[in-house]
């Protein structure tokens, strides 16, 4: 049986075996900070977060971890 894969889940995980960076899914960043993925999408716009684009869509990107992580340490 095949299971199904997000794409957003498979370009995160494509990107993270060939960077050093690492990302996360606007989804994944948004649940870290107890947001939904829409209020994620405007928090990154407001804040001026590093969107690490996907070429397959223009509203599509992943935002990096490291960001992410220090806003969590910051808000604790």
């Amino acid at each position: 049986m095949q299971v199904f894969e997000d794409f957003n889940l498979k370009v995160k995980k494509t990107f993270n075996a060939t960077s050093k960076e690492e990302v996360l899914t606007v989804t994944e960043a948004g649940s870290r900070l107890g947001l939904s993925k829409d209020q994620m999408k405007a928090y990154a716009d407001k804040n001026k977060l590093t969107k690490v684009p996907i070429m397959r869509s223009v509203h599509r990107y992943l935002l990096l971890k490291s960001e992410v992580d220090e806003i969590v340490k910051n808000q604790g």
